[in-house]
């Protein structure tokens, strides 16, 4: 089975670090993870010129675009001007084959381009979305967001939600434990999925005035099936409620309740996707007590329900093994 292949889009100017973001989830060789064949693609022919004053040589063209599964533009330049004929034309070919279509942080600009994103929503830096919106007002840009994922295109926010939005389409379609996996090995908190309101998830410094705080939060991570209150794991860390909410805001940047369900609906993806157990276990051991809740709490956070993940999910995996 031959691996995919991802392609991402180099071009002079490029800010290394952006370029980086997609080498870091796609080009690693992780055993334990899903392979790819990563490629770079320049644009102009020669050796590539960052804007931090490094040139790097990049082996592969645009025409290396056309056999690939996907295609990630990291960034953009010269926001005012049209990307070249050949990028846009490469990048609608590609989608056309069926390959998925990202544009990271500025990269959507040369995404926007195409058309691709025309009468869709779209996600962009936040200090670059009103000149999005000006340039293409056909599209419905929300800078609220840190990304967009349209099914064939996917769009990001700024560098650091570039990450969340690769590791995204690796849960998308490998699944949540293979992102959990490689979440772990790059050392980021697991991204949330679904609507407007999405966090990310700050790592908890271990100090020893935070002993308590840190045990407490690890114990409902570990025991996500059992009953947990605010008022209940506040005690556990020793903790008013009000002081553990104003610390747990602080730390994990959002409330205890959103945490709380955004971990239960991560570890029902995992349930849905490696094991075979109806809804109400699923929802059971999950923490959701019912299959009802259940499906309340997907609908919400992944507009789908857990019945259509598993489908998609187990679709999905049977489309790779025919590769």
């Amino acid at each position: 089975m031959a691996d995919p292949i991802v392609a991402a889009i180099a071009f002079d100017g490029i800010s290394p670090f952006h370029l980086s973001v997609p080498c870091l989830v796609f080009a690693e060789d992780r055993t334990t993870l899903p392979r790819f064949e990563f490629r770079v693609c320049a644009i102009e022919d020669g050796p590539i010129r960052t804007d931090a004053g490094l040139t790097i040589s990049v082996p592969h063209g645009l025409s290396a675009l056309d056999d690939a599964d996907i295609v990630i533009v990291p960034s953009w330049k010269n926001l005012e001007v049209p990307p070249p004929a050949a990028l846009i034309e490469a990048l609608r070919r590609a989608h056309r084959r069926g390959a998925l279509i990202v544009g990271l942080c500025l990269g959507t600009f040369a995404v926007a381009a195409t058309g691709l994103l025309s009468g869709r929503r779209a996600a962009t830096h936040w200090a670059f979305s009103d000149q999005l919106r000006a340039l293409y007002p056909d599209i419905l840009v929300e800078p609220e967001v840190l990304y967009i994922d349209n099914g064939d295109v996917v769009t990001s926010a700024g560098v650091a939600a570039g990450l969340d939005c690769c590791l995204h389409i690796i849960r998308a379609r490998y699944g949540a434990e293979a992102a959990l996996r490689l979440a772990r090995q790059i050392v980021l908190s697991p991204h949330r999925q679904g609507g407007q309101a999405q966090f990310i998830e700050r790592p908890i410094a271990r100090t020893e005035s935070a002993d308590r705080f840190t045990h407490a939060i690890d114990t409902v991570r570990k025991t996500l099936h059992a009953t947990h209150s605010l008022d209940s794991v506040a005690a556990t860390a020793g903790l008013t409620r009000r002081t553990f909410t104003r610390r747990f805001q602080k730390t994990i940047g959002t409330s205890f309740g959103d945490w709380l369900t955004d971990q239960r609906v991560a570890l029902a993806q995992r349930l849905l996707e490696a094991t075979e157990k109806s809804m109400d276990t699923v929802a059971f051991e999950a923490g959701f007590g019912s299959a009802t809740s259940l499906r309340q709490h997907f609908a919400a956070r992944l507009r789908t329900t857990p019945a259509q993940y598993r489908r998609e999910f187990s679709k999905n995996a049977q489309e790779r093994v025919a590769r």
